[in-house]
């Protein structure tokens, strides 16, 4: 069986999706939000579910640059939450 693999916005770690947190900017409207349900669809982020690259991912605006998209704080906050 092959295995997706993605990599960390962060710390560039390459591992299987599911390893990882999945941020999503949904096509059209363009908000961000955390894929919890795997369903959504649009541009993705990878996030490695650590406090680390979740302080560098908003200290170098990884995400934001990457969905090409505002991040929100709220989205940090509800990261720092599921760890």
């Amino acid at each position: 069986m092959v295995k997706d693999y993605r990599r960390c916005v962060s710390c560039r770690k390459l591992a299987p999706r599911n390893e990882f947190w999945r941020v999503v900017r949904s096509h059209p409207s363009h908000t961000v939000t955390i894929e919890l349900d795997k369903t959504l669809q649009g541009r993705s982020a990878y996030l490695c579910p650590t406090a680390i690259c979740l302080q560098i991912a908003q200290k170098k605006n990884r995400l934001g640059r990457s969905l090409k998209a505002k991040v929100d704080e709220g989205i940090y906050q509800q990261l720092g939450l599921l760890k």
